[in-house]
């Protein structure tokens, strides 16, 4: 480990349940704590007890105690002087002055003009549940947070056709299919690298990958679509083409499951294969042979993710991957997609929200009133605002404009496009408060920073579970008290929720009072006040936290919250928990679910599905598939007069801006040390492309876009095509070296990004084909 941070002393022993937090999987981990005081993650492990990695961890979670421990950590609350510097203050202090300034603007311009960012990340979800209240109080709704330029396109295409989100059960399936995907380094599925492994070595399976670089699940697949960087799009469609010209669509399955078929059709009939395979830079013949494969599977899984989903024709590329799945049948049948119970089921992209009304009149939308941000009027999906659009929805003079923002576990300054203009909005507000366990680039700009205990020094979960027929619920036990002056969001939220007036003593003494009676005088007590106070429900983590928090076990007091999701699963998923062991009349499955979720620290099966119900979760008319999205046809088909490319002589080459690699994960890991390879985040670019330029491995060069320049190290990589550039994420953050100084190692992508790349459906971001030039330094 970096002398940085020091961990001499023995291991305790004893091995505490846990899990990572560095991708979507949580992996469940084992780990000894020790050092000098005995705070130190000194030994790590996969956990054998956890039902969905089951002894399965990647290297990254090894380096966990970089997170935990260091000179980053805050310990004080601070609030900005006049000069921009900063000053520690008590917590007194900091909660009354917070409380105070938002309820002075909430009286002045309306709660609406507050706005939200993050609430968790990965595997900290509780913030979200307990800042959620903090919302409710204020009146604030308009929020986002990282899914809102990744994945809202991905949501809204999923509602519209089958009406949820969609995941992919690769254990069982034939044909894998990746698209913009590396899941050897990003994972997102189970024990990843095995079930990678265990594809690629049977000989009745098959692997595809679509990616412009040369990946390590490329170079596994039987199948490797290498198309050039942003045409994912004239890919797809042409192997739609494909199915539909040489007539390998799933036709009875079609007729018994899906409508809007014959609108889809037309689309594909006449399309012009060969151009379209030209545009992508992928041979024809091996088009075809991808879509034969799939066409003639048994089943297929796939898998969608950034390198699509933060990309040109983003949203209409995640339609085009359904139908390519859908018209082949892949969906409510072993080893395909299907709609997964969730416990907290966030994943919904129905448009709309407590957006601000505006009259649409872009022919693509339709015109008429719809629910959008207040300045842009942009779509809402999922309630989420589109993160590219955030600078300007604040830099306006627009009466509704965003006037405050409260910041919590995330990092815009450094994470939303267009970094430089992000930082001046946010230095522009008339109040930022952040709240996180490091001094952020976004908190160097905040009134008031709030310090909280890490993810492991308080109760946490996960809400990203998507496991069928089996899923499961992880509430991990905090591994160590908080440092000297810190407590969770959750006690955070609470003490605000009290400063504002907004937290009502007598339902509090009246929920512990029940609860000390027995479940269901508890249960009768919260339904009554439900019905009574409507904004009970808006208030029911915080009330829950307050009254029963600290009669739960030990180091639990955070997991309050989960009671009401337990009971809203068991009235709604009854089946599903039934099969899994909680049965009885809702109210009491739910509560014992709630239990067994405390008493499991590795996780609990919670419930157990089966195929035939992915049909019967189709929340669409007629509860049959949905082929036709006819907002997306006229992007479709401009396709064929499209230019695929956005390169020009200025900019000839296309930079993916954040890639994930072996030792890159997401911003929380500050302290550079913790990365073994490639600690300066190097720039890979393809060997011709580098002897054109005059680079060699290892030379630093300088890289411009449209947006910015910067000095980077060279990576010369045969995975690269020409014409193509590749920067990890997770790097360009600075961290306190020993003597005081604030040092960075490797570039921030968004210096290199713009706002106005994006999609026009979602607003999801362009990262990944950013023209860019590199020139020899």
């Amino acid at each position: 480990m970096s002398a940085n941070l020091p961990i001499s002393g023995v291991a305790n022993s004893d091995w505490k349940s846990t899990a990572c937090i560095l991708c979507e999987c949580n992996c469940g981990v084992e780990v000894q704590l020790g050092g000098e005081d005995g705070r130190h993650l000194v030994k790590v492990r996969g956990d054998d007890a956890h039902p969905a990695s089951k002894g399965y961890a990647c290297e990254k979670a090894h380096r966990l105690d970089f997170y935990q421990n260091g000179p980053h950590r805050l310990t004080k609350p601070l609030r900005r002087r006049s000069d921009g510097s900063f000053e520690e203050i008590d917590w007194d202090t900091a909660i009354a002055e917070v409380a105070e300034r938002f309820s002075a603007l909430r009286k002045e311009h309306g709660g609406e003009t507050i706005f939200y960012y993050g609430g968790g990340g990965q595997g900290n979800h509780f913030p979200a549940v307990y800042g959620n209240t903090t919302r409710a109080a204020l009146g604030s709704v308009h929020r986002a947070n990282a899914l809102s330029q990744e994945k809202t396109g991905e949501f809204w295409v999923a509602t519209k056709m089958v009406g949820f989100y969609t995941r992919s059960d690769f254990h069982n399936c034939e044909v894998a299919f990746f698209l913009g995907k590396n899941p050897w380094m990003s994972h997102s599925i189970p024990q990843a690298r095995v079930t990678l492994k265990e594809i690629a070595k049977d000989p009745a399976r098959c692997l595809i990958v679509v990616d412009p670089r040369r990946t390590e699940t490329a170079e596994l697949a039987d199948i490797h679509l290498q198309v050039k960087s942003g045409t994912d799009a004239w890919l797809l469609a042409a192997m739609l083409g494909v199915l539909v010209q040489e007539e390998l669509i799933a036709g009875e399955w079609l007729a018994l499951h899906a409508n809007g078929l014959g609108e889809v059709l037309p689309h594909f009939a006449e399309l012009p294969i060969a151009k379209y395979c030209e545009a992508c830079g992928v041979p024809e013949e091996l088009v075809r042979k991808a879509a034969r494969r799939i066409a003639s599977a048994t089943s297929v899984a796939s898998f969608e993710d950034l390198g699509v989903q933060m990309n040109r024709h983003s949203t209409l590329v995640s339609y085009l991957h359904k139908l390519l799945m859908l018209l082949t049948g892949n969906f409510g049948k072993k080893g395909s997609a299907y709609i997964p119970t969730m416990m907290a089921p966030f994943t919904v992209g129905h448009e709309g929200g407590a957006g601000t009304e505006v009259i649409s009149s872009d022919d693509r939308q339709g015109a008429g009133v719809k629910k959008g941000t207040p300045v842009t009027g942009s779509r809402l999906i999922g309630g989420l605002t589109p993160c590219n659009v955030i600078p300007d929805e604040i830099l306006s003079d627009h009466p509704k404009r965003f006037r405050a923002m409260l910041v919590e576990s995330g990092n815009p300054a450094h994470s939303v496009a267009d970094a430089v203009r992000m930082r001046e909005a946010l230095a522009s507000l008339d109040l930022l408060v952040v709240i996180d366990v490091a001094f952020t680039e976004t908190a160097r700009l905040a009134h008031y920073v709030l310090p909280v205990a890490s993810q492991f020094e308080k109760a946490e979960a996960t809400f990203f579970n998507f496991e069928f027929p089996e899923n499961y619920f992880h509430v991990r036990r905090p591994l160590m008290a908080p440092l000297p002056g810190l407590f969770s969001e959750a006690e955070l939220h609470c003490r605000i929720l009290e400063a504002l007036g907004e937290l009502p003593a007598e339902p509090i003494a009246a929920l512990r009072a029940a609860w000390n009676e027995g479940r269901k005088s508890f249960r009768q007590k919260f339904t009554e006040l439900a019905m009574k106070h409507p904004r009970v429900i808006a208030l029911a983590p915080a009330l829950l936290y307050r009254a029963i928090g600290d009669l739960l076990p030990e180091g639990l007091a955070e997991a309050a919250g989960v009671w009401l999701l337990c009971q809203s699963a068991a009235q709604t998923q009854g089946a599903s928990l039934t099969r899994a062991g909680f049965t009885g009349e809702p109210g009491e499955a739910g509560d014992a679910l709630f239990d067994a979720i405390l008493a499991a620290k590795s996780g609990v099966v919670f419930a157990i599905d089966n195929w035939d119900e992915c049909f019967e979760r189709l929340r669409t008319p007629n509860h049959k598939v949905q082929l036709a999205i006819p907002e997306l046809f006229a992007e479709l088909d401009a396709l064929a007069t499209a230019t695929p490319s956005l390169a020009t002589t200025e900019f000839p080459f296309m930079l993916s801006a954040g890639e994930r690699r072996s030792f890159t994960a997401n911003t929380i890991m500050r302290n550079p040390d913790w990365r073994r390879k490639d600690a300066g985040g190097a720039l890979s670019i393809n060997p011709e492309d580098a002897r054109s330029i005059g680079i060699a491995d290892g030379n630093r060069a300088r890289l411009t876009t449209r947006r910015g320049s910067v000095e980077v190290l060279v990576n010369v990589s045969d995975r690269m095509q020409r014409g193509h550039l590749s920067l990890p994420n997770g790097l360009g953050l600075d961290f306190p070296a020993p003597d005081g100084r604030r040092v960075s190692a490797g570039v921030g992508p968004n210096d290199l990004t713009r706002s106005e790349d994006r999609d026009w459906v979602a607003g999801t971001p362009w990262h990944k084909s950013t023209p860019a030039r590199v020139e020899a330094l």
